[in-house]
């Protein structure tokens, strides 16, 4: 993959007194895990709070590593003429300094995605549209930070053609950090809303930091976002702007596990129902035609699409048809998916959880996920149940009068009202933060089918 004095030119390390033969040397590819290193890879003894890699160098050479980074080290060296240690003065700066020389080693077009809910969803959109015609690697689940970044670049193919970068963020210059890595030549900002504004303070705060996408994105790229005048307000990009909208389209047909939709004169068709799901995948739609890909290709990526584990996940426990929506949970999501299961579905029980990194205001946006409930049902004749787990999140069920309610402490708790008082054929739909652990809800109600 890359060559020992490639990896020293690349990270600045001194390889005084390392003989051409060292130099020469090739790695197969780089690992961070000394649990899966293999024989003649680069150890990156990365660095944290409560750990640091660089007490398992002994064992990624027992298992096979060829060389490693060293911060602890008085100067590069080679131990027994086998074994390469280069110094550096951070490794993950370094390992984020070799990603982006692989990324412009192998020159894919490089999409890059944020946004404080569906992104990920986005991505998943995006990848099976853009993989209907050219190589393509994406993101794996839970990989959007500059970690996953390095990870996911290092496991392009020579042949491949498009990378699909997703980033995460907390906090400000997360997102600027990863775009410059990556060099993106497409942002895609899904939304600004009010995930993790509890870490941020405020929605202004929030976009701010999405904007950073485009810090150091090719300036002839594209930047394609939501339409949101905060968003149009915040970017600071030069080059072409594509603004999208539910708005836009034209909703031919919403059915349970069935969107069909009018865009920009052309007919498409998901596997999933939602309007935010509708409004995601025209993000995937703008990527199609700026790369050219067909309408046919692109209809046929969207058809295809399917959620990823935890995201709308349907199925039948101990007589019930549960949807679990329950990876992750802040207002602006809650809403949206609340807006469809009650548009969908009848003899439904909802179960929402807290919501986390909602800030100082945490119960108010609670509370009014309360109120769109009572909104949106109105002065219906309702037989919905709304079940809510956790102390924040009976600022939920206290806010709804419109249909009954209870409020749980623990997950056991309400798998046991629901076996105990949900007639078996009832649709349960869960949503909540990850921290939740709304699963265990799911593991009670298969326990007891046993």
């Amino acid at each position: 993959m890359m060559k020992i004095k490639e990896i020293a030119r690349v990270v600045g390390a001194n390889v005084d007194g390392l003989s051409r033969d060292i130099l020469e040397r090739e790695v197969n590819s780089f690992s961070t895990d000394t649990r899966t290193i293999k024989k003649g890879d680069f150890y990156i003894p990365l660095k944290g709070e409560r750990f640091d890699g660089e007490q398992f160098i002994d064992k990624a050479v027992e298992n096979g590593a060829t060389a490693y980074f060293g911060v602890n080290i008085p100067t590069s060296f080679v131990v027994d003429k086998d074994i390469v240690g280069l110094k550096v003065n951070d490794t993950k700066e370094a390992y984020l300094k070799l990603a982006n020389r692989y990324r412009h080693k192998i020159n894919p077009k490089v999409i890059m995605i944020t946004g404080s809910s569906g992104k990920t969803t986005t991505k998943e959109l995006v990848y099976s549209v853009v993989s209907q015609k050219y190589n393509t690697i994406r993101t794996p689940l839970n990989h959007n930070n500059e970690i996953g970044l390095c990870q996911t670049i290092f496991s392009m193919d020579e042949d491949t053609q498009v990378l699909i970068i997703e980033a995460g963020m907390r906090g400000l210059g997360e997102i600027e950090l990863i775009s410059k890595y990556v060099e993106p030549d497409y942002s895609i900002i899904s939304n600004v809303g009010t995930a993790h504004i509890g870490r941020l303070g405020s929605r202004e705060n929030i976009a701010k930091a999405k904007c950073e996408i485009t810090s150091h994105q090719n300036p002839d790229g594209v930047f394609i976002a939501h339409d949101d005048a905060l968003i149009k307000s915040t970017v600071n990009f030069g080059g072409e702007k594509i603004y999208y909208s539910i708005n836009d389209v034209e909703i031919l047909k919403k059915e349970i596990g069935y969107s069909n939709f009018v865009y920009k004169n052309e007919n498409y068709e998901l596997n999933i129902e939602g309007d935010y799901n509708i409004e995601n995948s025209l993000a995937a739609i703008n990527i199609g035609h700026i790369l050219d890909i067909e309408y046919p290709l692109i209809k046929k990526g969207l058809a295809e699409y399917k959620p990823i584990e935890k995201r709308w996940e349907v199925e039948k426990i101990a007589g019930y048809s549960v949807i679990n929506d329950s990876y992750n949970a802040n207002p602006d999501s809650m809403k949206a998916t609340l807006n469809t299961v009650l548009d969908l579905y009848s003899n439904l029980v909802v179960i929402l959880g807290n919501m986390g990194e909602l800030g100082i205001n945490e119960k108010v946006y609670h509370k009014e996920v309360g109120e769109f409930i009572n909104k949106k049902i109105g002065a219906k004749n309702c037989t919905l149940q709304i079940l809510t787990v956790g102390e924040l999140a009976k600022e939920i069920s206290d806010a709804v009068n419109v249909c009954f309610t209870k409020n749980f402490e623990n997950n056991e708790s309400a798998a046991r009202y629901i076996l105990d008082n949900i007639a078996v054929g009832t649709t349960i739909f869960l949503k909540a933060s990850r921290s939740m652990k709304f699963e265990e809800i799911l593991e009670n109600l298969k326990e007891s089918n046993k």
